[in-house]
Protein backbone atom coordinates (compact mmCIF):
# COMPACT_ATOMS: atom_id res chain seq x y z
CA UNK A 1 0.00 0.00 0.00
CA UNK A 2 1.40 3.47 -0.87
CA UNK A 3 1.43 6.12 1.33
CA UNK A 4 1.24 9.64 -0.27
CA UNK A 5 3.04 12.83 1.31
CA UNK A 6 -0.07 14.34 2.48
CA UNK A 7 -1.35 11.36 4.75
CA UNK A 8 2.45 11.62 6.19
CA UNK A 9 2.45 15.30 6.39
CA UNK A 10 -0.97 15.01 8.49
CA UNK A 11 0.21 12.37 10.71
CA UNK A 12 3.83 14.16 11.50
CA UNK A 13 1.18 17.39 11.74
CA UNK A 14 -0.83 15.30 14.06
CA UNK A 15 1.58 14.15 16.32
CA UNK A 16 3.33 17.42 16.85
CA UNK A 17 -0.45 19.11 17.88
CA UNK A 18 -0.64 15.65 20.31
CA UNK A 19 2.92 16.55 22.11
CA UNK A 20 2.14 20.31 22.17
CA UNK A 21 -1.06 19.46 23.97
CA UNK A 22 1.06 17.73 26.13
CA UNK A 23 3.78 20.40 26.90
CA UNK A 24 0.92 22.69 27.66
CA UNK A 25 -0.74 20.58 30.39
CA UNK A 26 2.35 20.12 31.92
CA UNK A 27 3.35 23.52 32.02
CA UNK A 28 -0.02 24.38 33.52
CA UNK A 29 -0.14 21.80 36.06
CA UNK A 30 3.40 22.40 37.06
CA UNK A 31 2.83 26.24 37.42
CA UNK A 32 -0.68 25.38 39.38
CA UNK A 33 1.76 23.66 41.63
CA UNK A 34 3.56 26.05 42.12
CA UNK A 35 1.00 28.23 42.89
CA UNK A 36 -0.21 25.41 45.54
CA UNK A 37 2.92 25.38 47.64
CA UNK A 38 2.78 29.31 47.50
CA UNK A 39 -0.01 29.08 49.30
CA UNK A 40 0.75 26.82 51.80
CA UNK A 41 3.93 29.35 52.74
CA UNK A 42 2.03 32.27 52.92
CA UNK A 43 0.58 30.72 56.40
CA UNK A 44 3.94 30.91 57.81
CA UNK A 45 7.14 32.56 57.61
CA UNK A 46 6.25 34.14 53.98
CA UNK A 47 2.99 35.81 55.41
CA UNK A 48 4.54 37.16 58.49
CA UNK A 49 7.33 39.08 55.80
CA UNK A 50 4.21 39.77 53.48
CA UNK A 51 2.71 41.93 56.19
CA UNK A 52 5.58 43.88 57.38
CA UNK A 53 5.90 44.47 53.38
CA UNK A 54 2.52 45.74 52.64
CA UNK A 55 2.74 47.47 56.13
CA UNK A 56 6.00 49.16 55.00
CA UNK A 57 4.51 50.12 51.59
CA UNK A 58 1.58 51.33 52.86
CA UNK A 59 3.68 54.02 55.23
CA UNK A 60 5.89 55.13 52.10
CA UNK A 61 5.36 59.10 51.07
CA UNK A 62 6.80 58.52 47.97
CA UNK A 63 6.46 55.59 45.23
CA UNK A 64 7.47 51.77 45.34
CA UNK A 65 10.27 51.68 42.87
CA UNK A 66 10.11 48.46 41.43
CA UNK A 67 13.26 46.98 39.92
CA UNK A 68 14.84 43.37 38.15
CA UNK A 69 16.83 42.27 35.53
CA UNK A 70 15.62 39.94 32.72
CA UNK A 71 12.21 37.76 33.30
CA UNK A 72 12.04 39.29 36.93
CA UNK A 73 12.20 42.74 35.08
CA UNK A 74 9.79 41.73 32.83
CA UNK A 75 7.50 41.21 36.07
CA UNK A 76 8.78 43.63 37.53
CA UNK A 77 6.86 46.26 35.25
CA UNK A 78 3.96 44.65 35.60
CA UNK A 79 3.89 44.21 39.40
CA UNK A 80 4.22 48.51 39.17
CA UNK A 81 1.76 48.47 36.97
CA UNK A 82 -0.48 47.30 39.18
CA UNK A 83 0.54 48.78 41.98
CA UNK A 84 0.19 52.29 40.19
CA UNK A 85 -3.39 51.65 38.57
CA UNK A 86 -4.80 50.49 42.36
CA UNK A 87 -3.55 53.25 44.33
CA UNK A 88 -0.05 52.91 45.14
CA UNK A 89 2.31 55.18 43.47
CA UNK A 90 4.81 52.95 41.77
CA UNK A 91 7.37 53.39 38.83
CA UNK A 92 10.04 50.85 37.26
CA UNK A 93 13.57 51.59 37.04
CA UNK A 94 15.57 49.01 35.55
CA UNK A 95 18.57 47.94 37.35
CA UNK A 96 21.59 48.34 34.53
CA UNK A 97 19.90 52.13 33.89
CA UNK A 98 19.91 52.59 37.43
CA UNK A 99 23.79 52.63 37.48
CA UNK A 100 24.15 55.09 34.70
CA UNK A 101 21.60 57.52 35.97
CA UNK A 102 18.33 56.63 37.34
CA UNK A 103 18.97 56.41 40.62
CA UNK A 104 18.46 60.24 40.75
CA UNK A 105 14.31 58.63 40.43
CA UNK A 106 14.84 57.66 44.02
CA UNK A 107 13.86 59.39 46.51
CA UNK A 108 14.83 58.94 50.56
CA UNK A 109 10.69 59.38 50.91
CA UNK A 110 10.64 56.05 48.15
CA UNK A 111 10.64 52.40 49.13
CA UNK A 112 12.34 50.04 46.87
CA UNK A 113 10.86 46.20 45.76
CA UNK A 114 13.53 44.59 44.09
CA UNK A 115 12.87 40.93 41.87
CA UNK A 116 16.10 38.62 42.02
CA UNK A 117 15.23 35.02 42.35
CA UNK A 118 18.63 33.92 43.23
CA UNK A 119 19.48 37.07 45.18
CA UNK A 120 22.51 37.32 43.12
CA UNK A 121 21.64 39.42 39.58
CA UNK A 122 25.10 41.56 40.04
CA UNK A 123 23.09 44.74 38.02
CA UNK A 124 21.30 45.23 41.29
CA UNK A 125 24.22 45.86 43.17
CA UNK A 126 24.55 49.46 42.78
CA UNK A 127 20.60 49.63 43.37
CA UNK A 128 21.19 48.36 46.74
CA UNK A 129 24.18 49.65 47.69
CA UNK A 130 22.36 53.24 46.99
CA UNK A 131 19.22 51.82 49.19
CA UNK A 132 21.69 51.44 52.07
CA UNK A 133 24.04 54.62 51.88
CA UNK A 134 20.32 56.80 52.14
CA UNK A 135 18.79 54.35 54.08
CA UNK A 136 15.77 54.04 51.81
CA UNK A 137 13.87 51.05 52.53
CA UNK A 138 14.73 47.96 50.19
CA UNK A 139 12.32 45.02 50.47
CA UNK A 140 13.55 41.65 48.22
CA UNK A 141 11.82 39.07 46.02
CA UNK A 142 14.30 35.94 46.30
CA UNK A 143 14.11 32.46 46.62
CA UNK A 144 17.59 32.00 48.13
CA UNK A 145 18.15 32.43 51.35
CA UNK A 146 21.79 34.35 52.48
CA UNK A 147 21.94 35.59 49.35
CA UNK A 148 22.92 39.22 48.65
CA UNK A 149 19.80 40.76 48.29
CA UNK A 150 18.26 38.85 50.99
CA UNK A 151 20.25 40.01 53.65
CA UNK A 152 20.78 43.96 52.33
CA UNK A 153 16.57 43.95 52.36
CA UNK A 154 14.76 44.97 55.20
CA UNK A 155 12.13 42.77 54.58
CA UNK A 156 12.53 39.54 52.19
CA UNK A 157 9.63 37.82 50.52
CA UNK A 158 11.09 34.37 50.40
CA UNK A 159 9.77 32.45 47.72
CA UNK A 160 9.73 28.80 47.82
CA UNK A 161 11.33 26.77 45.63
CA UNK A 162 9.89 25.19 42.83
CA UNK A 163 10.18 22.67 39.63
CA UNK A 164 10.06 25.15 36.54
CA UNK A 165 7.76 24.32 33.68
CA UNK A 166 10.85 23.82 31.51
CA UNK A 167 11.83 20.40 30.70
CA UNK A 168 15.21 21.29 31.40
CA UNK A 169 14.79 23.17 34.95
CA UNK A 170 16.45 26.12 33.31
CA UNK A 171 14.08 28.72 31.61
CA UNK A 172 12.25 31.39 34.12
CA UNK A 173 8.51 30.09 33.62
CA UNK A 174 7.01 28.39 37.43
CA UNK A 175 9.29 30.72 39.86
CA UNK A 176 8.16 34.10 37.45
CA UNK A 177 4.71 32.62 38.20
CA UNK A 178 5.19 33.08 41.76
CA UNK A 179 6.97 36.22 42.11
CA UNK A 180 3.67 37.65 39.32
CA UNK A 181 1.53 36.12 41.98
CA UNK A 182 3.08 37.63 45.59
CA UNK A 183 3.28 40.74 43.47
CA UNK A 184 -0.62 41.34 42.74
CA UNK A 185 -1.15 39.84 46.23
CA UNK A 186 0.50 43.18 47.37
CA UNK A 187 -0.70 45.16 45.12
CA UNK A 188 -4.54 43.51 46.08
CA UNK A 189 -3.65 44.12 49.87
CA UNK A 190 -2.65 48.02 50.06
CA UNK A 191 -5.93 47.96 47.37
CA UNK A 192 -8.17 46.76 50.35
CA UNK A 193 -5.88 48.74 53.35
CA UNK A 194 -6.95 52.16 51.55
CA UNK A 195 -9.96 51.35 50.77
CA UNK A 196 -9.49 51.80 46.89
CA UNK A 197 -12.83 51.36 45.11
CA UNK A 198 -13.99 51.36 41.47
CA UNK A 199 -14.67 55.16 41.23
CA UNK A 200 -11.16 55.55 42.61
CA UNK A 201 -10.14 52.86 40.18
CA UNK A 202 -12.36 54.75 37.36
CA UNK A 203 -9.90 57.95 37.57
CA UNK A 204 -6.55 55.72 36.57
CA UNK A 205 -8.26 53.84 33.47
CA UNK A 206 -10.09 56.52 31.43
CA UNK A 207 -9.75 54.94 28.68
CA UNK A 208 -11.68 51.74 26.99
CA UNK A 209 -14.13 49.10 27.49
CA UNK A 210 -13.05 49.14 31.44
CA UNK A 211 -13.70 52.94 31.65
CA UNK A 212 -17.47 52.11 29.91
CA UNK A 213 -18.01 49.47 32.67
CA UNK A 214 -17.06 51.70 35.30
CA UNK A 215 -19.54 54.56 34.49
CA UNK A 216 -22.61 55.13 36.76
CA UNK A 217 -25.93 54.49 35.21
CA UNK A 218 -26.52 58.72 35.29
CA UNK A 219 -23.69 58.88 32.49
CA UNK A 220 -25.84 56.86 30.30
CA UNK A 221 -29.34 57.06 31.10
CA UNK A 222 -32.08 58.76 29.37
CA UNK A 223 -33.34 62.14 31.76
CA UNK A 224 -36.26 64.36 32.09
CA UNK A 225 -39.14 64.66 28.96
CA UNK A 226 -37.50 61.66 27.56
CA UNK A 227 -38.59 59.14 30.61
CA UNK A 228 -42.19 57.35 29.61
CA UNK A 229 -43.89 58.03 32.98
CA UNK A 230 -47.79 58.10 33.63
CA UNK A 231 -50.01 58.37 36.83
CA UNK A 232 -52.01 56.22 38.58
CA UNK A 233 -55.50 56.04 37.25
CA UNK A 234 -54.52 57.02 33.81
CA UNK A 235 -56.43 55.02 31.13
CA UNK A 236 -54.34 52.09 29.51
CA UNK A 237 -55.23 54.44 25.39
CA UNK A 238 -53.03 56.73 27.42
CA UNK A 239 -50.39 54.24 28.55
CA UNK A 240 -49.91 52.99 24.95
CA UNK A 241 -49.60 56.34 23.35
CA UNK A 242 -46.92 56.97 25.92
CA UNK A 243 -45.33 53.71 25.43
CA UNK A 244 -45.08 54.04 21.72
CA UNK A 245 -43.52 57.61 21.93
CA UNK A 246 -40.90 57.13 24.27
CA UNK A 247 -39.93 53.79 22.42
CA UNK A 248 -38.52 52.25 25.55
CA UNK A 249 -41.05 49.65 24.95
CA UNK A 250 -42.43 50.10 28.56
CA UNK A 251 -43.71 53.10 30.99
CA UNK A 252 -43.40 53.71 34.78
CA UNK A 253 -46.62 54.50 37.07
CA UNK A 254 -46.54 57.43 39.48
CA UNK A 255 -48.47 57.96 42.84
CA UNK A 256 -49.90 61.03 43.76
CA UNK A 257 -46.57 61.94 45.65
CA UNK A 258 -44.65 61.40 42.41
CA UNK A 259 -43.22 58.05 43.29
CA UNK A 260 -42.71 55.15 40.87
CA UNK A 261 -44.97 52.19 42.41
CA UNK A 262 -45.65 49.98 38.82
CA UNK A 263 -44.15 49.46 35.46
CA UNK A 264 -46.28 48.18 32.17
CA UNK A 265 -44.45 46.22 29.68
CA UNK A 266 -44.73 44.90 26.19
CA UNK A 267 -45.16 41.67 28.28
CA UNK A 268 -47.79 43.23 30.34
CA UNK A 269 -49.45 44.39 27.35
CA UNK A 270 -49.17 40.71 25.79
CA UNK A 271 -51.05 38.85 28.94
CA UNK A 272 -53.72 41.26 29.22
CA UNK A 273 -54.45 41.87 25.92
CA UNK A 274 -58.50 41.68 25.16
CA UNK A 275 -61.00 43.50 23.61
CA UNK A 276 -61.06 45.22 26.86
CA UNK A 277 -57.50 46.07 27.39
CA UNK A 278 -58.43 49.97 26.33
CA UNK A 279 -61.29 50.13 28.79
CA UNK A 280 -59.24 49.27 31.66
CA UNK A 281 -57.38 51.56 34.24
CA UNK A 282 -53.34 51.42 34.33
CA UNK A 283 -53.43 49.65 38.09
CA UNK A 284 -55.14 46.33 36.27
CA UNK A 285 -52.29 46.11 33.83
CA UNK A 286 -49.54 47.28 35.85
CA UNK A 287 -46.13 45.00 37.50
CA UNK A 288 -46.13 46.66 40.66
CA UNK A 289 -42.79 47.70 42.57
CA UNK A 290 -40.31 47.31 39.37
CA UNK A 291 -36.58 46.57 39.13
CA UNK A 292 -35.05 49.97 39.86
CA UNK A 293 -31.37 51.39 40.37
CA UNK A 294 -30.25 54.52 41.81
CA UNK A 295 -27.89 57.03 39.42
CA UNK A 296 -24.74 56.00 41.15
CA UNK A 297 -25.02 52.21 40.34
CA UNK A 298 -21.89 51.12 37.83
CA UNK A 299 -22.94 50.37 34.48
CA UNK A 300 -21.33 46.88 34.27
CA UNK A 301 -23.77 46.02 37.97
CA UNK A 302 -26.34 47.38 35.65
CA UNK A 303 -26.05 44.95 32.82
CA UNK A 304 -25.57 41.98 34.66
CA UNK A 305 -28.20 42.90 36.55
CA UNK A 306 -30.54 43.21 33.14
CA UNK A 307 -29.18 39.90 31.92
CA UNK A 308 -29.63 37.92 35.33
CA UNK A 309 -33.22 39.44 35.42
CA UNK A 310 -34.07 38.97 31.68
CA UNK A 311 -34.55 42.07 31.40
CA UNK A 312 -33.84 45.13 29.17
CA UNK A 313 -34.82 48.42 30.93
CA UNK A 314 -33.99 49.55 33.78
CA UNK A 315 -36.02 52.69 35.68
CA UNK A 316 -33.27 55.22 37.63
CA UNK A 317 -34.76 56.22 40.97
CA UNK A 318 -33.71 58.55 43.68
CA UNK A 319 -35.88 58.45 46.66
CA UNK A 320 -38.45 56.64 44.93
CA UNK A 321 -39.09 58.94 42.41
CA UNK A 322 -37.65 58.26 38.98
CA UNK A 323 -34.61 60.68 37.40
CA UNK A 324 -33.82 58.51 34.38
CA UNK A 325 -34.57 55.31 32.03
CA UNK A 326 -31.33 53.46 30.83
CA UNK A 327 -32.16 50.68 28.19
CA UNK A 328 -29.62 47.68 27.30
CA UNK A 329 -28.82 49.01 24.29
CA UNK A 330 -27.75 51.94 25.93
CA UNK A 331 -24.78 50.11 27.57
CA UNK A 332 -23.98 48.38 24.71
CA UNK A 333 -23.62 51.71 22.47
CA UNK A 334 -21.31 52.69 25.55
CA UNK A 335 -19.50 49.48 24.86
CA UNK A 336 -19.76 48.36 28.26
CA UNK A 337 -20.79 44.51 27.13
Amino acid sequence: MLVTKSETQGDTGAQAGSLARVAALRTIQLEIAALHTLADVIVGDLGRSFDEAVELMHRTKGRVIVSGVGKSGHIGRKIAATLASTGTPAYFVHATEASHGDLGMITSDDAILALSWSGETVELGNLTDFSRRFSVPLIAITSTPGSTLAIAADVVLMMPKVKEACPHDLAPTSSSILQLAIGDALAMALLEIRGFTASDFKVFHPGGQLAARLKSVEQLMHAGEEVPLVGHGAAMSEVLLEIAGKRFGCVGVLDVDGQLTGIVTDGDLRRHMSDVLLGKSVEAVMTPDPITVGPKFLASSAIEMMNRMRITTLFVVEDRRPVGILHLHDLLRAGVA
